[in-house]
């Protein structure tokens, strides 16, 4: 496996050196300026770091917003595979991640060397990975897709075009049963996603019967069968924006609900529990090594930044533009507070 992760060296400042009455947030602008960087926060980063991005997103969708500045950096708030797409889409750009630990269990499921055998078990299938996968296993598969583009993508291909898909297997099972194709399914799952408890959701449904049920698809399929809407991030978002009714309950990372509560504050918005009632489970644990400290650092110090050989990230591009030639764009949202 290729290591992108490329440290500072000896002359990184850290954390501990920091003078603690700097003011980061200003700090950050300052550097923003300076470095002619772009900040991307995913909707699933802490509100902090969401109100200081220059533009709030799905994963792809920043990092072809992020193609289109004339930025020299990008500070990607986010996961590891999603700074890697901003590198594979921007490769004369530099890139950083705040915590070089960040990563995903649906990236850390499917090793490439794995993906790779349990490609060469079904020679005649196309293989439509998730995004949420490493820039290696990208490079091995034919198609990317993401959570709101991956049905109309597939209802493209042939009737009898025979399909892989993964990681996510519960999002798989969603798209298999609604195009009603057959498919070869990695076994893989979120962490946050498959936390949700059906028998806690139906007891908060029950306490709240006008409230509506939002739910990513990389939620089982028990949680699912609930939802009044089924989709990605963005979807949701403005589902529980727009539609009816004034309470809502969402089945994704509940960090998203920042973004809910500045878009219609007269709404309650409830995150769905987990097994022992709370909603402790719907925090990814990848997500929140992301803080302002590590930002700061990151943009300072040029590091952790994410590098690549050519020959992987050529490779890697070839199923991302796939993706993006099948798919509208989708513009990230602007920054209230940029």
């Amino acid at each position: 496996m290729i290591e992108t992760i490329v440290d500072a060296g000896s002359k990184a400042q850290t954390a501990e050196a920091l003078d603690p009455f700097i003011n980061i947030e200003e700090e950050i602008d300052r550097l923003r300026r300076e470095k002619n960087a772009v900040i991307l926060a995913h909707y699933y980063q802490p509100p902090e770091i969401q109100d200081i991005a220059d533009f709030i997103g799905d994963s792809l969708d920043l990092s072809r917003k992020a193609a289109e500045t004339d930025a020299d950096m990008i500070a990607f708030c986010g996961v590891k595979f999603m700074a890697e797409c901003a590198k594979i889409l921007s490769p004369e750009k530099t890139v950083v991640l705040p915590d070089r630990d960040a990563g995903c269990s649906l990236e850390d499921s499917c090793k490439p060397d794995d993906f790779r055998k349990f490609r060469e078990k079904f020679p005649d299938h196309m293989a439509l990975s998730y995004v949420n996968c490493s820039a290696e296993v990208k490079a091995l598969s034919d198609i990317i897709v993401t959570s709101s583009n991956a049905q109309s993508i597939i209802e493209q291909l042939p009737a009898n075009q025979k399909i892989i898909f993964g990681p996510d297997r519960h999002l798989g099972a969603y798209l298999a049963k609604e195009t009603g194709r057959e498919m070869e399914i990695w076994p893989g799952t979120c962490i946050v996603h498959e936390q949700f408890s059906e028998r806690e959701l139906v007891k908060l449904m029950v306490r709240h019967p006008e409230a509506a049920l939002a739910a990513h698809p990389e939620c089982p399929e028990s949680i699912l069968k609930h939802a009044d809407l089924v989709g990605s991030t963005r979807a949701i978002l403005d589902f529980v924006t727009t539609a009816p009714g004034k309470e809502f309950i969402i089945a994704t990372e509940q960090q998203i609900i920042h973004q809910m509560e500045l878009a219609a504050p007269d709404r309650t918005f409830m995150a769905a529990p987990g097994a022992d009632g709370t909603c402790n489970c719907a925090n990814c644990p990848y997500m929140a090594l992301n803080d302002m400290e590590k930002l700061y650092l990151a943009m300072l110090n040029e590091a952790p930044r994410i590098e690549m050989p050519e020959d992987l990230r050529v490779a890697a591009l070839a199923p991302l533009q796939k993706m993006l030639d099948l798919s509208p764009a989708s513009p990230a949202k602007k920054s209230v507070a940029a």
